[in-house]
């Protein structure tokens, strides 16, 4: 993995773990889903006519067909996030999602697109993962019904992690979809497979629009830019180095929750994330 590919992807970090701090404490549901990425195709338009006006690339009908599968997709994953974040702690459901999808997404990378991780990477990938399990327990040993269907969850929303972040590497690298375009194209197809909900649900569409504005502008803004800078950087480098490194966002995710929520167990986090850094600099050296 290149320098310039890990600092995409570090800058990524950071702006998909703000924006799920912000999504956490909103918790507006379906409605707020379908306010940001109807926002977000707004904010981003004109970067998209820019590329459309003058990089003119070509559509055909397997692109559409990955930007459909990939706004359903999406769409499914953001529910799943919201359903989670409602009844399970940030500090849980972010690192249990963010970790299952990079493991799923990088076998299968190896299996079906030929990728061949070096053992330095495969071992970086370890140490995450042992990361991973240090801030989120044994997720057997829940009890109560809440943290049962929290963390399922967060089970369920990253193997849809795992599904989109192969397609869209597809999408940008090989069929050679510019990514903003990719992105946008998602946000609008997410945002007009939820419009008949949102219409239905009027006035819940208000009253979040009443009271989570702030929240729906930050979203909008940088959920998209942080999966952009991740589509950037799969462009030229393999997925199953990409999925796993950006996962350090588990790390700034973790600090929020234990910190600004007040979640706790905040140093056994901190050592889980400490080997993640771990496992970060050797997918890097790799």
């Amino acid at each position: 993995m290149t320098g310039f590919a890990l600092i995409l992807i570090l800058l990524a970090a950071f702006c998909h773990a703000a924006w799920n701090y912000v999504s956490k404490k909103a918790c507006g549901g379906t409605v707020f889903i379908w306010l940001f990425s109807a926002m977000s195709s707004l904010l981003y338009l004109p970067f998209v006519l820019w590329i459309l006006l003058f990089n003119r690339p070509e559509f055909q009908l397997q692109h559409l067909a990955f930007i459909l599968l990939s706004a359903v997709l999406h769409s499914v994953y953001f529910i799943l996030l919201d359903k989670g974040y409602r009844i399970g702690d940030l500090s849980v459901i972010y690192p249990l999602a963010r970790g299952t999808g990079p493991l799923l997404s990088t076998f299968t990378a190896i299996l079906f697109l030929g990728e061949k991780p070096t053992p330095l990477a495969l071992t970086g990938v370890l140490f995450i993962f042992i990361g991973i399990l240090t801030i989120t327990g044994n997720p057997l040993r829940a009890s109560d019904s809440n943290s049962r269907k929290s963390l399922a969850f967060a089970l369920l929303c990253g193997m849809t992690i795992a599904a989109y972040t192969v397609f869209d590497k597809i999408a940008v690298s090989m069929l050679l979809l510019p990514p903003i375009i990719m992105d946008w194209c998602t946000n609008l197809g997410r945002a007009s497979l939820l419009t008949p909900y949102a219409l239905k649900n009027w006035s819940g569409v208000c009253g979040q629009w009443r009271i989570h504005k702030k929240e729906i502008f930050i979203v909008a803004i940088l959920s998209p830019l942080a999966y952009i800078l991740v589509l950037t950087a799969m462009v030229f480098s393999p997925v199953s180095y990409v999925a796993p490194a950006r996962e350090i966002s588990i790390l700034i995710g973790t600090v929020m929750g234990a910190k600004l929520l007040s979640e706790g167990n905040y140093k056994t986090r901190l050592t889980g994330a400490c080997s993640m850094l771990v496992g970060l600099t050797a997918l890097a050296l790799g």
